[in-house]
């Protein structure tokens, strides 16, 4: 693919008519606290409302975005389905929140009355999905997203999780490689368009996909730059980033904003699949206090710094996490920066006023808010009937029980009950394989939702469908088993808080046996308290060794832990999930269900 992109992406389908559906939100305040619009803009012009300013100079631009929604078409369940809002007296409350259904009734309630209004997204839409999408390899996600008239996204990182080459077909259509065409026509692709502006071809060293798009309705002109976090061969699997090379992410965004710049596009929009900490989980907190963007941490508020001035907001991703903040440019100009947590719980809503006679966004005049996907609204026709489609197909497999929980099984917390289950799974599953595995290594990441005792559907209270374990395990990464020396397997555990992990740590989660001390008051890898660590009782012993169970993303080395690359006579198992679903039938029964894990393997000091 050239680097240089046509300025429009031509559509195969017309999109379907927009619901005129009332749509209740909830609104944060998040805006530029700048100067009013020059006096010149005012002259003529209407009072801002749903068409806002649309007369003489400055026409305003609405700007509907939202980020990482993993495939989730029917509303998420537990925690992944609920957001927090803070109310006028400190106090927070939790708002049920997401679905397909509903996003789509929002926005298209939201589009009402906007004659200019773009949508888009900052990557992570598929991967990592729930059943019904995941069972598909994503189709009836793409699908979704063209009914909801998604204008174009950036990649994230889990568009790589089957690689370039099945990311290029959610792009433009065909059906699966292996398993054939699901329905009687053709899969169609994306109406819309992914960019990938700093994702190179090694060979060729040309963007995979587009860089950059651009936006035009009757002289109004809107460049988009699409780029994904630069560490993300750290993060999937390394069959899924084979060929390709992930580049800094300014330097990439300031390269295609000169050329747009060129082309005589002077208002631009960065989508960035890299994101921020914000002070506050609640959804609506003031990112901006007690100054521009002090409410926010991590990469995002890095980038955003040194990201050029021509650029004139961001939307971001990959931290599941809600923010509107104005964090200031390399010149010092406050410039928007926003995320809409995850799932399709949250989307913004950006006014960008348009100055006609330059052809760039006065800045001064950029608002934006978060607003709660609520599921007090009509449910989109359409995507209802999309999803019942397609749990037409899924129902055979995903209803099927695989085993039994007393309670709720969450995945939060440094040792969570959840991965402390999973390890035990893998460890049964490598004995079968091999009677001398001797544990068992779960990182956190990979464990996408909790196993909740309240039934999902039919299937009854305490039930694990096969579904709900897909939920918590979509990846299909084999179960891997590799020797390691113990000296290799401490480092391993060092290797949780240093290095790349020192910032922010990836605690793995371990399988019954295995125990340490974490010590949270020390810095780096010396919180690995080494005399502590023993398996089954025993210190271990340096230059024994260990056979590890794990799956294939960590047995390469991801999450940052390269020394579990280092491990010789590999055996590669069945896949994950399998593991689990063997592991849930052999020990849990309707009348002796399995009770959550107790998660006290770890022993933390703070």
């Amino acid at each position: 693919m050239p680097a240089t992109a046509p300025s429009h992406h031509p559509r195969r389908r017309r999109r379907t008519t927009r619901l005129l559906a009332a749509a209740a939100t909830v609104v944060t305040a998040g805006a530029l606290a700048a100067a009013a619009l020059p006096a010149s803009a005012n002259a003529g012009e209407s009072h801002r409302g749903h068409g806002g300013h649309g007369h003489g100079r400055y026409q305003d631009v609405q700007l509907l975005s939202f980020n990482d929604l993993h495939g989730n078409l029917e509303p998420p369940t537990g925690s992944s389905g609920r957001v927090t809002e803070v109310q006028p007296d400190g106090t927070t409350k939790t708002i049920d929140a997401g679905g397909i259904e509903y996003l789509a009734t929002h926005l298209r309630e939201a589009r009402k009355g906007n004659r200019y209004s773009i949508t888009a997204a900052g990557g992570d839409m598929v991967g990592a999905s729930p059943l019904l999408s995941g069972l598909f390899h994503d189709e009836p996600t793409i699908e979704a997203l063209n009914k909801l008239g998604l204008d174009v996204t950036s990649v994230g990182n889990h568009e790589f999780d089957e690689g370039a080459k099945e990311l290029a077909r959610l792009q433009n259509g065909g059906c699966h490689p292996t398993e054939g065409c699901y329905k009687d026509e053709e899969f169609e692709g994306a109406d819309f368009p992914y960019l990938a502006a700093n994702v190179l071809d090694e060979k060729t060293g040309k963007p995979i996909l587009k860089p950059y798009w651009v936006w035009k309705q009757k002289g109004v002109k809107v460049g988009f730059i699409g780029v994904t976090l630069e560490g993300t061969p750290d993060i999937v699997s390394a069959e899924g980033v084979k060929g390709l090379a992930f580049k800094d992410e300014v330097e990439t965004i300031n390269k295609y904003a000169k050329e747009l710049q060129r082309q005589g596009v002077k208002s631009i929009v960065a989508l960035v699949h890299e994101g921020g900490f914000p002070a506050s989980s609640s959804y609506n907190y003031d990112c901006d206090s007690p100054g521009a963007g002090d409410g926010i941490s991590g990469p995002i508020a890095d980038i955003a710094k040194n990201v050029t001035p021509q650029v004139d907001a961001l939307v971001t991703g990959h931290t599941h996490a809600a923010y509107v903040c104005t964090i200031p440019d390399p010149a010092g100009k406050p410039r928007m920066v926003t995320s809409a947590s995850s799932f399709g719980r949250l989307y913004t809503d950006t006014t960008l006023t348009y100055d006609r006679a330059t052809g760039d966004i006065a800045r001064t005049a950029v608002k934006s808010a978060n607003h709660v996907v609520t599921r007090d609204v009509p449910k989109a026709p359409d995507m209802t009937r999309l999803i019942d489609r397609w749990s037409t197909l899924a129902a055979p497999i995903g209803n099927r029980a695989i085993g039994y929980i007393s309670g709720d099984i969450d995945r939060g917390g440094t040792e969570s009950p959840l991965g402390d289950l999973i390890a035990d799974a893998q460890l049964a599953y490598g004995k079968t394989q091999d009677p001398e595995t001797d544990l068992a290594l779960m990182n956190p990441g990979g464990i996408r939702a909790p196993l909740t005792y309240a039934a999902s559907g039919g299937e009854g209270d305490g039930v694990v469908t096969y579904a709900e374990g897909f939920t918590v395990q979509p990846f299909a990464n084999t179960v891997n088993l590799k020797d390691y020396t113990g000296a290799q397997l401490i480092q391993v555990l060092k290797e949780q808080v240093s290095g790349p992990n020192e910032a922010a740590p990836k605690i793995l989660q371990i399988s019954s046996g295995l125990t340490y001390t974490l010590d949270l008051t020390k810095t780096g890898a010396d919180r690995v308290v080494t005399d502590s660590v023993r398996l089954d009782g025993a210190p271990i012993d340096e230059n024994a060794t260990y056979r590890v169970a794990s799956n294939s993303f960590l047995a390469g080395g991801g999450d940052g832990f390269p020394t579990l690359n280092e491990g010789t006579n590999e055996l590669v198992g069945a896949d994950d999930l399998t593991a689990l679903e063997q592991y849930l039938t052999a020990n849990s029964s309707a009348a002796d269900p399995i009770e959550p894990p107790a998660a006290d393997r770890i022993t933390i000091v703070q």
